[in-house]
Order: structure tokens, then C-alpha cells, then sequence
């Protein structure tokens, strides 16, 4: 199933996806008001009652498509997942996972417009697959670690390419208000091969990425095992999986956003998220 948030008439509420009509999941169950994290704590009692849900229908044409979560309790990215991206890095391959954090002002919407920040014109894309957290849970091992995934996203993992090499810790220049645009909705994990998945990214058009998630280092089970160890890991948490080569600030010359430009994210399966950059004033 696609599970998203909505809103119409000025009212967000939750929905399913079906081909191009969106049903409210609301209007069935409305305690959970427009919070996925309330339908994926339930989803248990609640899935096959959802499966069925013929109305009220809107056409997606109609409604404005939100952020699927919109304030995720943590918004955790691995870094130097795919070999090729390492490769343009001119690093090793890492030991270990590396990881970074957003904050949840970097959330926006699939279609919402991302900030090109007013300090800074090393501003980036990064094609990403994203998953959701559908349980609590702790030390999880890798061989059960998938069962702790609900769905899955399109991401761009939006970087201010100065600010995250300014020291060695990346999480500045990743957590910049509006560069953390996911959605267009969640695909539930029983419909998704995570690991068979082509990614693209395009900007104004031309396409920058194209890479498959057979690729990763690290795949979205060692994610989990391995964050799991460190922290309690929560319904509605989001990861960013990772990105490959392509990536604008590695081009020789650096081939930055400007504003006006357009990124879209496009994975097969998932949908695609499209925002357009613009200038941040102050």
C-alpha cells in the first residue's frame, strides 16, 4: 500500500494511494488526525480495515501532498554508502558505518520548494532511498532487522557542501532548514525489494544520478542492526540510505544548485519527489 499525508480545503489528514485518486484514512479513524506514526503504531489492527477503505475519494490532483511524517522523532543518514561515490571521494571504503543526523526543520514536503541558504552557494542533491522505522526496537540482529521496517521513501539528502567539510563531522551541512524533502508517500516494506531498486536524480531535466540499491555497502538490514545497537529506534523514525556518484559538488568544475533550478528524485516502485530551488533572504 502507499500511505501519505494530504491536505485540502487547509486541512492535513492521511490517506492511501490508489493510482490517482487518494482515500482518506482519517475520515475512518479520525484519533489519528493527520500522524502517520499513529497508523504505523496501529498498523497491526489497522491494515486490513485501510486495504478496504473505498471513500471519501480525492483526486491527487486536488490535494496538496505533505511530507509523509512531519516531524520524525530522529532523521538519520549513512554517508559513503556506494563504492562508486566513494570512489569520486578519493576515500576508502569504510570499516564502519558512518552516520550523521538532520534536524526535523529540515524536513519538506515532496514538492515543496528546498532553500539555498543566504550563507552559502555550495548547495547539493543527493538521490537517496529511504526507509521508515515501523517498531520500537533495540539490538536487533541483522538476520531479523528488516521485520523492523515499515515502508519506504524517495529522499534527496540536500547538502551545503562548505558547511559539511568544514570539520569532520558532517551534520551542519546537512541539516539546513527545508534539505530533508522525502515522500511522495510510504510503500509498505511487503511491496518493496529494497535492495533491487534504480535511483535517479535529474536537474532541469538532465540526469546527474542513475545507480541501483544493489550497490550499497551496507544494506538497509546492516542499517538497522547496526544503529539498533546505539539507540532505541522508534515508529516514524526515518533513514536516508545513502547516495551514489553524481553528485553535484564532485563535478570538475562543481556544478552547484543555482535558483530556479529543479532536482527530481525518481525511484522505481516509490515515485518521485520534484523541488525547486530557491534563495533564501534575510
Amino acid at each position: 500500500m502507499k500511505l501519505g499525508r494530504f491536505s485540502a480545503a487547509g486541512q492535513a489528514f492521511l490517506g492511501r494511494v490508489d493510482g490517482d485518486r487518494m482515500i482518506s484514512i482519517t475520515a475512518k479513524f479520525p484519533q489519528a488526525g493527520d500522524h502517520m506514526e499513529w497508523l504505523i503504531e496501529n498498523w497491526q489492527s489497522t491494515r486490513s480495515v485501510v486495504a478496504a477503505l473505498t471513500e471519501p475519494v480525492f483526486a491527487l490532483s486536488h490535494v496538496e501532498v505533505l511530507a509523509p511524517i512531519a516531524r520524525p522523532g530522529k532523521i538519520l543518514g549513512i554517508g559513503l554508502n556506494y563504492k562508486d561515490h566513494i570512489a569520486e571521494s578519493a576515500l576508502e571504503t569504510p570499516k564502519h558505518q558512518v552516520w550523521f543526523s538532520k534536524a526535523g526543520t529540515s524536513v519538506a514536503g515532496p514538492f515543496d520548494p528546498i532553500l539555498r541558504p543566504a550563507v552559502s552557494k555550495a548547495l547539493d542533491y543527493e538521490a537517496e532511498l529511504v526507509f521508515v522505522v515501523g517498531r520500537r526496537c533495540k539490538h536487533v540482529p541483522a538476520e531479523r532487522a528488516t521485520d523492523a521496517i515499515f515502508g519506504y521513501c524517495v529522499g534527496n539528502d540536500v547538502s551545503v557542501r562548505d558547511w559539511q567539510m568544514r570539520t569532520t563531522q558532517f551534520m551542519m551541512g546537512k541539516t539546513f532548514d527545508t534539505h530533508a524533502p522525502f515522500g511522495p508517500w510510504i510503500t509498505t516494506a511487503d511491496e518493496v525489494d529494497a535492495n533491487a531498486l534504480e535511483l535517479r536524480a535529474l536537474v532541469n531535466g538532465e540526469i546527474r544520478q542513475r545507480f541501483n540499491t544493489a550497490n550499497m555497502v551496507f544494506d538497509c538490514a546492516a542499517q538497522i542492526a547496526h544503529l539498533s545497537q546505539a539507540m532505541t529506534l522508534e515508529p516514524g523514525d526515518i533513514v536516508f540510505t545513502g547516495t551514489s556518484s553524481g553528485v553535484g559538488g564532485l563535478m570538475k568544475p562543481p556544478r552547484f544548485l543555482r535558483p530556479d533550478d529543479v532536482v527530481r528524485i525518481e525511484i522505481d516502485s516509490l515515485g518521485a519527489i520534484e523541488n525547486r530551488v530557491v534563495q533564501e533572504t534575510i
